[in-house]
């Protein structure tokens, strides 16, 4: 493992608590912080907790580089992301993270290559994951406005995540304030507010798809906007 400057570390000198796993290393969303973080364990394992001791983030983020997913190489880590979604019934129902969220809103997936911590938004994964690769630059676009969201719709489908540029994903910003997104949600959707939604989404479906649950998660407490 090594840190941001590339020098090699031993893991070691932090804790997850709740992970479920004996913890070999770890990254967490900022550095600093007792958020939520991943936990991997010497078998390559992860799971989910709460960071106890404060140590510096051992995971580079690779938000629009290249990536490549594999269903033979990668089958572990495929199985390991699936297990990490509760997907919705109906076409226009999302598939929902329920794993790491970032202080932005979005989902934070943990991977491990040619012993590298890499930490890769879920649903540009689920892309990559879909086609075999994607391109650097290439990001994944949320057609439905939902952060945690990693539904790849079939041809012909209402479309979740769609690949395209981050030029298209100005353009896509501008619309959506002008008329908003598919679902109903919050007024002021900011940085903080969003992550909350996506919180609250995660906790809506932990137990499987709850669409009541569902619902109130994306509009909170808020009036809608129509």
């Amino acid at each position: 493992m090594r840190d941001r400057n590339g020098n090699p570390r031993r893991p070691g000198g932090g804790c997850v608590v709740g992970a479920g796993l004996a913890c070999t290393s770890w990254w967490r969303e900022r550095e600093g912080s007792s958020d939520e973080a991943v936990c991997v364990d010497a078998d390559g394992a992860t799971g989910t907790g709460t960071v106890s001791v404060v140590e510096p983030t051992v995971s580079v983020m690779r938000s629009a580089g290249r990536l490549v997913v594999d269903r033979r190489l990668h089958a572990g880590e495929i199985a390991r992301f699936t297990s990490h979604v509760v997907c919705g019934p109906a076409a226009s129902d999302c598939n929902i993270w329920t794993g790491a969220i970032g202080a932005d809103g979005y989902g934070r997936y943990y991977l491990t290559r040619q012993g590298m911590g890499l930490c890769v938004r879920p649903h540009r994964y689920a892309l990559a994951m879909a086609c075999g690769a994607l391109a650097a630059g290439v990001l994944g676009l949320h057609e439905c406005d939902n952060p945690v969201c990693v539904k790849i719709a079939a041809d012909g489908e209402i479309e979740h995540v769609v690949a395209g540029s981050q030029g298209d994903n100005m353009d896509r910003m501008v619309k959506m304030r002008r008329g908003g997104g598919r679902y109903v949600v919050r007024r002021g959707d900011r940085r903080g507010v969003r992550r909350e939604r996506s919180v609250a989404l995660r906790e809506a479906v932990r137990h499987g798809w709850d669409a009541a649950a569902v619902e109130t998660a994306l509009l909170g407490n808020q009036p809608t906007l129509w």
